[in-house]
């Protein structure tokens, strides 16, 4: 029986190609399950790394995680274009923003991300298995959504931890996935954040993933990740009062990039022939 499965095993081995060569519906799904599968297998070798390089919970973590992942994209048959590449060139505590679509997001994140910098996550990613241990070792600051309403109390944390280690922090304002082709309303927590710390906000754009991969039409191809930092927006001297403002300005600056970058989001005839 050990021969029978050796040859089952082989059968399978050959017929990979083939369903990748063949089928796009079966590289959507191997795409997808490789892809979580390779992160927690990077993770695990991760956790060792990180214990054994500051014996625990450490932004400076952050840099093994990037040089671990970094090479992810290859596998997936993704590129990035960066751009605005100087507006990173700040010194001191800055809060990045930037649209969320999916968990690629941490592979555009991992190409640009500054050194001492980490991310804004809900607490439940901690309970993402080898994930969740990597992130808490990554210094991931977690917040608890639930415990109020009040977006001002839940930032305050994370905006002393900020000034205290003079750490820069990632936030996703809209607070949530979304592939709608659009951003969705942003949340008012990181424009709190960096008002309180008095940082400035460094916005990221990240073109829509719909020119490579489509969710319902069942779709992963190989393509060209678009990310445009942008101009640093100073919150020096601002209040609470202003929290608002900042927010729509942002978001109206941002959608806008995001238009412009995601040329296929003008054409309604479904994906660009590749």
């Amino acid at each position: 029986s050990m021969d029978a499965l050796w040859i089952l095993l082989l059968l399978l081995l050959l017929l990979l190609p083939a369903l990748l060569w063949t089928s796009s519906t079966f590289v959507f799904y191997f795409k997808k399950v490789f892809y979580v599968a390779w992160m927690m297998m990077l993770a695990v070798v991760a956790i060792p790394i990180c214990f054994l390089k500051s014996g625990g919970r450490d932004i400076e973590n952050m840099r093994v995680i990037r040089f671990l992942v970094r090479h992810v994209k290859y596998f997936l048959g993704l590129r990035f274009q960066v751009s605005g590449w100087e507006h990173l060139q700040t010194e001191g505590p800055y809060v990045i923003i930037s649209n969320h679509q999916s968990s690629l997001d941490v592979l555009a994140m991992m190409e640009i991300l500054p050194d001492r910098c980490t991310m804004v996550a809900k607490k439940e990613l901690v309970y993402a298995g080898t994930v969740g241990i990597v992130s808490w070792l990554g210094g991931i600051v977690f917040i608890n959504r639930k415990k109020t309403s009040d977006a001002k109390s839940v930032m305050t944390d994370a905006a002393n931890t900020m000034l205290q280690d003079q750490i820069r922090l990632w936030v996703f304002p809209e607070g949530t996935r979304n592939q709608k082709g659009d951003l969705l309303p942003f949340k008012k927590g990181a424009f709190h954040l960096a008002v309180q710390a008095q940082a400035p906000i460094i916005p990221l754009v990240i073109s829509s993933y719909s020119n490579f991969y489509l969710g319902k039409e069942k779709q992963f191809n190989s393509g060209t990740i678009t990310l445009k930092i942008l101009p640093k927006i100073p919150t020096k001297g601002l209040t609470t009062d202003d929290v608002s403002d900042l927010c729509d300005k942002s978001y109206q600056i941002m959608r806008s990039v995001f238009m412009e970058i995601s040329p296929q989001l003008g054409q309604s005839n479904g994906p660009v022939c590749h």
